[in-house]
């Protein structure tokens, strides 16, 4: 079977990818390949009470699957350049902002209608943080919530199947080039197009890895990020995330330089376990629905780790940490702030003891077993400096649970229209190592479809 465009992954590239090409070129043949289910049948058996750790699935559904790894997040799209990649680099900061809202405005009439933009512009919090050796970065972000994310994703799903084809549960083996293009092979089948945009995300960080291997498309070693999640009374953050929703904010260690930043904001949310290629990591949600928040706050703290020659494998050493984590706890660890500054392992009694909450059924145990002592010793320092904006943010009963790894793919070297050494084949999204969050990977999607689009008037 021969298409005009294969978009291999169905995360929040390859979707608006087939959105932008089925409403600018809807004679073109478009097929969607993607190993994991269908959106409504994206369900991880991990339930915290019979089912606590991972089963190693054939296919994770929270990674994989419509929706990518996102399907299931707290639904932030953040319009901004200060963070969240380099796709500004290669298309310009104007346009990256203009895709940027364009995809807000795609969201918001497929049932994000109602939900709430949230922004910097104006906040006298800049002056707050400055004050005390803080950074608040500049952007405007858009709370889906998950329940809502979830919805919108379902709409934009009943809308492209009728004019893309979608193959779910099925896995891209391999990728070649042709004399007409590429063929994509799986299994004992295999697809041809002239176009091909691959859009894998996270998750496929390893197969991206390989196909560059093989078809010598340069890349370079990109970062990972270390760390733990943040758990408190909501009230402690309300006036940030009142006002902002979810702050960035950054800070550079006293002792060592290194900058440590605030990720993933979730108001009244809840803690959860993230499944990467078998490693159980931390991570956080939130809900749009009242009935389903909680008194609690939840955020990333993480430490940026580079690493120079001959060292290459970052994601590797990201991974090393967590399974050190999940050894000594079976899965995610947590343990209180007042424990971890006193040197000593927390235990269901004294957590119990404490005024917060915990929403995650994760193991107390000791993160600095774990973690090391340059990233530790960064993320305490940053936790005292957040208590300066917000007062008990240092309290001993702080819940850290641990650990957070944020893994990017190798960065792929890409042109300007985001095209490999090979014409016609795009790389887009997390896959690149170029964009992380939705919005960025969302925005080189339709870009790459507006690319093709305009050459197929030439075709």
């Amino acid at each position: 079977m021969k298409y005009d465009v294969i978009i291999i992954g169905a995360g929040p590239g390859g979707i608006f990818s087939a959105y932008e090409l089925m409403k600018k070129r809807p004679g073109l043949t478009v097929a969607v390949f993607e190993e994991g289910h269908r959106l409504e049948e994206r369900h991880c058996p991990i339930d915290g009470e019979r089912v606590k750790s991972c089963v190693n699935c054939p296919t994770c559904a929270i990674m994989n699957g419509f929706g990518g790894a996102g399907a299931f997040s707290d639904g932030k799209y953040n319009i901004t350049n200060d963070f969240g990649g380099t796709l500004y680099e290669y298309i310009g900061r104007k346009e990256a902002l203009e895709l940027m809202r364009y995809v807000d405005g795609i969201n918001v009439s497929h049932g994000g209608e109602g939900t709430k933009m949230y922004s910097t512009a104006g906040t006298d919090l800049k002056k707050i943080c400055m004050q005390n050796k803080l950074k608040l970065l500049d952007a405007s972000v858009r709370h889906l919530g998950t329940d809502i994310n979830y919805v919108v994703l379902g709409n934009l799903y009943r809308e492209l199947k009728e004019h893309i084809e979608f193959h779910f549960d099925t896995s891209v083996e391999h990728l070649e080039v042709t004399d007409q293009g590429y063929r994509v092979i799986c299994g004992d089948r295999s697809y041809e197009c002239e176009n091909c945009i691959v859009s894998v995300g996270r998750s496929g960080s390893k197969w991206m890895e390989k196909i560059c291997g093989e078809m010598e498309i340069p890349t370079k070693s990109n970062r990972v990020d270390i760390g733990v999640r943040v758990e408190l009374p909501a009230v402690i953050f309300s006036h940030l995330t009142d006002e902002l929703y979810e702050s960035k904010i950054v800070y550079r260690t006293e002792k060592f330089e290194d900058k440590v930043r605030t990720f993933c904001m979730n108001p009244n949310g809840i803690v959860v376990n993230e499944n990467t290629n078998g490693i159980v990591t931390v991570n956080g949600h939130s809900y749009e629905d009242p009935a389903k928040q909680t008194e609690n706050t939840n955020f990333a703290l993480l430490v940026e780790k580079h690493f120079s020659e001959p060292f290459k494998d970052s994601n590797g050493y990201g991974e090393s940490i967590a399974r050190l984590s999940n050894m000594l706890g079976g899965g995610v660890l947590v343990q209180r702030f007042g424990d971890l500054i006193r040197g000593r392992r927390s235990t269901w009694e004294r957590i119990e003891e404490g005024f917060v909450r915990p929403t995650l059924a994760a193991e107390p145990g000791d993160l600095s077993l774990v973690l090391p002592k340059r990233i530790l010793d960064g993320i305490i320092e940053m936790v005292y400096a957040l208590d300066k904006i917000a007062p008990g943010t240092a309290n001993d009963d702080t819940l850290l649970y641990g650990v957070e790894v944020k893994f990017y793919n190798m960065e792929v070297k890409l042109d300007e229209h985001l095209e490999t050494r090979h014409k016609g084949l795009y790389v887009i999204g997390d896959g690149s190592g170029l964009t992380h969050p939705l919005s960025h990977a969302s925005a080189s999607g339709v870009y790459v479809a507006r690319e093709i689009a305009e050459r197929a008037d030439r075709w």
